[in-house]
């Protein structure tokens, strides 16, 4: 693997936690393959297929102020144009009345470079630690 092509799957992992909490929903839904599957770590045995699916799901979510933070991630090769990638995700989130949450989980991703732009074509979420209350605290910005 170069180490060209391991940046670039990994900065389409890193632009989906972005663009989810920045709520660039259409963004997000264009790193996925048309018939991609997308399984939310909240979520994991039921899956959502295809693009449109996965940008509905998401546009009905309702807003919230958190942040993902993604790391350990380990890329494999699979062939020319496939990869597989494996990454640890943490969830920091504000609840209205101001309590923190973590969350704390897992992506298995399979990735294909199609005209040259690495995209999901499937995306496996499971949870390890499911909101643990942080207590409250201030929330300096959104």
């Amino acid at each position: 693997m170069s180490g060209a092509q391991d940046y670039a799957i990994e900065t389409v992992i890193r632009r989906f936690a972005l663009l989810n909490d920045a709520g660039r929903w259409e963004e997000l839904a264009d790193l996925f393959t048309d018939d991609a599957v997308f399984a939310r770590p909240s979520a994991p045995d039921r899956p959502l297929g295809g693009r449109p699916e996965i940008l509905a799901a998401f546009r009905a979510r309702p807003a919230r102020r958190a942040r993902h933070l993604v790391c350990n991630t380990v890329v494999t090769m699979t062939g020319p144009d496939t990869a597989e990638a494996f990454s640890y995700s943490v969830l920091i989130g504000v609840e209205a009345e101001g309590r923190g949450s973590l969350s704390v989980g897992h992506f298995d991703d399979r990735l294909v470079c199609r005209d040259g732009a690495w995209k999901f074509a499937s995306r496996r979420g499971a949870t390890v630690i499911d909101r643990l209350d942080l207590g409250a605290g201030r929330a300096v910005s959104s």
